[in-house]
């Protein structure tokens, strides 16, 4: 059985380590918890098979996952119609020694420099549910 450590946050990530799970085992859950919270994958970037195509470099396994819950996606578009430029949420999955690391971009984080109380209200609602997705997994 593996241990699992609770979520943090890590500054500008939202963080769960789980403990003597793989990748692979680890992305189907990630799925899983976001679908549970609303959100989809729009996109989906495999770092280990891109910098060994790309750069010949050999990395441990890393995904970034690019997810959006529409109804916040658009309300942040009408509160701040450049934002897109910041979108979707990225969650990264990273094989470690001790397992696989999640992270899910903090919003707070990332739209502070945006100077828009509305947008920091939205985006308070997102940390909340994707730090939720993270606890669950």
């Amino acid at each position: 059985m593996s241990a699992e450590r609770g979520a943090s946050n890590m500054g500008y990530t939202i963080d769960k380590m789980l403990e003597g799970v793989s990748l692979e085992e680890a992305e189907p859950r990630v799925r899983e918890a976001l679908a549970a919270k609303g959100f989809g994958v729009l996109t989906e970037i495999n770092v280990k098979e891109t910098l060994k195509k790309k750069l010949g470099e050999e990395v441990a396994p890393y995904k970034i996952l690019g997810a959006c819950k529409p109804d916040m996606a658009h309300k942040a578009m009408m509160a701040e119609p450049k934002i897109g430029a910041m979108l979707p949420c990225n969650v990264i999955l990273r094989q470690v020694e001790q397992g696989t690391e999640v992270s899910a971009i903090d919003p707070i984080a990332s739209m502070s420099a945006v100077e828009n109380q509305d947008l920091m209200a939205i985006a308070t609602e997102v940390r909340q549910l994707l730090s939720d997705m993270i606890a669950a997994l």
